[in-house]
């Protein structure tokens, strides 16, 4: 099955082999407990009365830009370099010193998230390792007190701004560098004062740089809901940015889930956030990259389902993304620039089962069936009439009426069958019209839906041996 849940281990089992593989248990070992296994709910009034059109926009954009970045790109290891190889604190510290960013860093990674076709940008302003990207007054471990001796975070608001991209702050609640913490856990003092620190970089994060779309916490240990005081962090944020979403990683249920490295939609909105290779920071020797196709199919199986995708990159020390993403993004934008009614503003339900070669998302009565493997050469045609002419797209188990049915890149008009087991597209050429997925699409006569399983009871059946 081509689709459903997604996790690294199955990634790298499909799209690698040998040595790579191997090195499957090591990066899921590496975020193992790291993230909330479950949250905890946190009724805000005002949360709950604003929540849907707080997320209206969010639902639309369906494809975002993640970034991981900060002093671990300079090591090239990825992100959790400080604890997965125990980096003596007043050695990884010296990386402060030495971490200078290029001028217009984030105007690069703006432009490129347009191009891409991705609606929003999340930033990591701080990560595990505890180093804040941006002029803070409350600690000296910043970028505007260190080697960069400006505030990246502002830099990354205004390209993010310039090119119309909605902004996202991410937040580690986690700090391998505090001295307070790991002692917070066991120490009422410690506590105190760390979720001060915490609630205080926050308020910094949220009040310094005009409109913020998204706060996108992560990691809660090692502390309770309770002992963050989330709550009340949550609150603190909604005050300062009414119009604000949040993310589920703080210890309570936030606006959206967040599953990670796998598909896997929810009873609610959700965001499956995802890499392009095997890490999330920059790994210099990582060329286990993602193919356009995949990140294609990824993305058109979370609208499927009515979830958004986070893609990630992992800039270079200075600030530079790396070729590879710079080409697999350009060529998913060039697709979405054609195609992008097949995955923005989609609705989720479009298909309760898989295509051998083909995946759906669904906008009002129009379903948009997307060919990633396109069907032309079977020597099923010789004997079969369903195969002929040469090229058909047969999609099992349409429920509704199909009207008209076109090419969705150039709007070209195709001939089609339906009955009551399938339906047949056909007038299409030997080779794709389009990569690296053909979309068509079909008005129908109502919300369709495809689900090929209730076929079965439908599809005449004569003999027990050949008919």
């Amino acid at each position: 099955m081509p689709f459903g849940p997604v996790s690294r281990r199955n990634f790298v089992k499909i799209t690698t082999a040998g040595a790579a593989a191997a090195l499957a248990p090591y990066a899921a070992s590496q975020e193992a407990g790291a993230n909330p296994v479950s949250t905890q709910h946190g009724k805000l009034k005002y949360q709950e009365e604003t929540r849907a059109s707080r997320l209206a926009w969010w639902t639309e954009a369906r494809f975002g830009m993640f970034i991981h970045w900060g002093l671990y790109s300079i090591v090239g290891q990825q992100e959790w370099v400080l604890e997965s190889e125990g980096i003596p604190l007043p050695q990884y510290e010296e990386l402060a010193r030495h971490f200078h960013p290029k001028p217009g860093f984030a105007r690069e990674w703006a432009r490129l998230a347009k191009r891409a076709g991705q609606k929003y940008m999340v930033l990591t302003t701080k990560h595990h390792e505890g180093f804040c990207l941006w002029d803070t007054r409350l600690t000296n471990y910043s970028a505007k007190q260190q080697g960069p001796g400006r505030d990246l975070v502002h830099e990354f608001v205004e390209a993010a701004r310039a090119e119309g991209l909605r902004v996202g702050f991410y937040y580690s609640l986690m700090d391998w560098h505090h001295p307070d913490g790991i002692r917070c856990a066991t120490d009422e003092a410690a506590r105190k004062r760390f979720v001060d620190y915490t609630h205080g970089l926050i308020r910094e994060l949220l009040t310094n740089y005009g409109k913020i779309d998204i706060l996108w916490y992560d990691v809660d240990k090692p502390l309770t809901p309770a002992q963050w005081e989330a709550d009340k962090m949550n609150r603190m944020v909604f005050e300062l940015q009414p119009d604000i979403i949040v993310n589920n990683r703080n210890g309570l249920d936030g606006d959206f889930s967040t599953p990670e490295h796998k598909i896997q939609a929810d009873n609610r909105a959700w965001e499956t956030c995802d890499t392009l290779n095997l890490g999330w920071g920059y790994q210099r020797n990582d060329t286990e990259w993602k193919s356009p196709k995949r990140i294609v199919n990824d993305l058109t199986t979370c609208a499927q389902q009515g979830g958004n995708y986070l893609l990630n990159i992992g800039p270079e020390p200075d600030g530079t993304v790396p070729v590879e993403t710079v080409r697999i993004l350009d060529t998913v934008g060039i697709w979405l620039a054609s195609n992008g009614d097949a995955i923005y503003a989609t609705q989720g339900g479009a298909s309760v089962s898989f295509g051998n070669y083909t995946n759906f998302t669904r906008k009002g009565n129009t379903l948009y069936i997307h060919v990633y493997f396109w069907p032309s050469g079977t020597p099923a045609t010789q004997w079969l009439p369903f195969f002929q002419p040469p090229t058909v797209v047969a999609v099992g188990g349409v429920r509704c009426k199909v009207l008209s049915a076109r090419l969705l890149k150039n709007g070209k008009p195709l001939k089609f069958q339906q009955d009551a087991i399938s339906l047949r597209i056909t007038g299409l050429p030997e080779q794709a019209p389009d990569s690296p997925t053909t979309v068509i699409a079909c008005e129908c006569d109502q919300p369709p839906v495809v689900d090929h399983h209730l076929i079965r009871p439908e599809w005449p059946r004569y003999k027990v041996g050949i008919s």
